[in-house]
């Protein structure tokens, strides 16, 4: 295993390049004791709030699940936290970053981007074969189905490494920190989302990154 991979696994904390040790250690701590509580309702009620698409109807349904719900209704799609984290990417689109015309890239398009599911007993290594080229961090969720994901690794520069955590909430934090680590760019289709997390959630270098006006609107309208 390279040495840049071990030292990541072996790090107590990620956030070495830009940010103190110390501010990286209560972001996990923050996303999971605030998601649940300050942001994911209501995400889910702006959500309901935009024009209806399949794509957006099925999160919505994983994301909030009817109290009615069987077991097998809820047997497809990612769990409940994830799929609010993707609802995210409809409230701040990817084709809002200005480089790409509108419509461009849809937010399903960029959830592609963002965690890639692969079956229990599928080749880790095939997947990381098949790689052509060069991109930032993602996940790649590893289980008997979506909502059933027993491990989750940060794929990078064709290598997959193991993530601490086996939420998904927990995961999906430790690729945002590989950025800091290895010094790569937010994915473009990806940049809205992650520069909300960066400066709403996590409180870093807020008034110093540069943000879409979407990204300022969905804050207030989160926090207010």
């Amino acid at each position: 295993m390279p040495y840049f991979v071990t030292m990541f696994i072996e790090m107590p904390c990620h956030g070495l390049n830009r940010t103190s040790s110390d501010v990286w250690r209560g972001c996990i701590r923050k996303l999971l004791e605030k998601w649940p509580t300050a942001y994911k309702k209501k995400i889910i009620q702006e959500c309901r709030k935009l024009p209806s698409t399949s794509e957006l109807e099925e999160l919505l349904l994983t994301a909030d699940p009817p109290e009615d719900s069987t077991e097998r209704d809820a047997d497809f799609g990612w769990d409940s936290d994830l799929s609010s984290v993707f609802l995210l990417l409809h409230l701040i689109p990817p084709s809002a970053q200005g480089r790409r015309k509108p419509g461009k890239v849809s937010a399903s398009q960029a959830e592609k981007h963002l965690v890639v599911f692969k079956k229990s007993g599928t080749s880790i290594q095939e997947h990381l074969d098949a790689i052509t080229t060069s991109s930032q961090p993602y996940l790649l969720a590893v289980g008997a189905r979506k909502n059933a994901v027993h491990q989750f690794f940060i794929v990078l520069d064709k290598n997959a490494i193991p993530c601490r955590s086996t939420s998904c909430l927990g995961a999906f934090d430790e690729p945002i920190k590989a950025h800091f680590v290895f010094g790569t760019s937010y994915n473009p289709m990806l940049r809205n989302m992650y520069t909300f997390i960066q400066t709403t959630v996590y409180n870093i270098d807020v008034g110093k990154v540069k943000e879409s006006p979407r990204v300022a609107e969905v804050r207030v309208r989160l926090l207010h």
